[in-house]
């Protein structure tokens, strides 16, 4: 590989590097455009194929002149389309496409996992601007990145989701990073984080009743300290066994 001797990413457009005093440009059609540099008819016709297609175009340029084109088949992960139907199982309603791609292949890999909806053309701070639109219109909002592209949108979700294997930026802001590199396991997230709230909320009704039940106790029924002390214990010992109950499940599963 040669030497780079200047390189210059733009995020959600491209990279040019200085190779032996030629400037070199990879990236998408806007960004040549943005560069002033022109984009040939026959590259267009072709694009505008591909994308029927479903697939994408990257241009490369050598100093100002379209030098060629790279196509880009999208590969689906074998997990997704389980995932997907595990997602609406645990009744996640909406679910959408944040692309940087052109529409055709966005709406073309949408309608084949069955989305909501779909963005396309999407720079990186408008995927945050997407995400914000999402929460204000009261809903809470989980995005799952693997890039650069991605990091902005991901610190403004309420959750955000990576693998093992994508871009380091990408992991450091996720707040849950699934470590086999699959979304094989997502729909499980989903499950313990709902048997987890569930937990949580039987624990705080759990903590509350002696206070209730001792106190009422106290003026209605005269209950002494040993009676008291015993509807502690009481409670104290159901509480134990309801936080030790995803044990429990973890152990059953490994049984079976």
């Amino acid at each position: 590989m040669p030497n780079i001797e200047d390189s210059q990413y733009q995020l959600g457009y491209g990279i040019k590097v200085n190779i032996k005093n030629q400037i070199i440009r990879v990236g998408s059609t806007r960004f040549m455009v943005k560069e002033g540099i022109e984009i040939p008819k026959f590259i267009k016709d072709y694009q505008t194929h591909s994308h029927n297609e479903g697939n994408s175009i990257v241009l490369v340029a050598i100093e100002q002149q379209i030098g060629g084109a790279i196509e880009i088949r999208p590969q689906l992960r074998p997990e997704v389309k389980t995932v997907i139907k595990g997602l609406r199982k645990h009744g996640i309603k909406y679910i959408a496409i944040v692309s940087g791609d052109h529409e055709r292949p966005t709406q073309k890999l949408a309608e084949k996992l069955g989305m909501d909806s779909y963005f396309c053309n999407v720079l990186p701070k408008d995927k945050a601007q997407i995400v914000e639109q999402l929460q204000k219109e009261g809903k809470s909002v989980c995005f799952i990145g693997d890039g650069i592209n991605d990091a902005i949108a991901m610190k403004q979700a309420c959750v955000s989701i990576s693998l093992r294997g994508a871009t380091s930026i990408a992991t450091d802001m996720a707040e849950v990073v699934l470590m086999d590199g699959s979304l094989s396991h997502l729909p499980s997230l989903f499950a313990i984080s709902k048997d987890l709230n569930n937990n949580l909320q039987n624990a705080l009704k759990i903590s509350f009743m002696p206070s209730v039940i001792n106190l009422s106790g106290a003026f209605l029924l005269d209950f002494k300290i040993l009676t008291s002390l015993l509807i502690n214990a009481s409670f104290s010992t159901v509480g134990y066994l309801n936080a030790l109950r995803p044990l429990k499940r973890i152990y059953e599963g490994e049984k079976k």
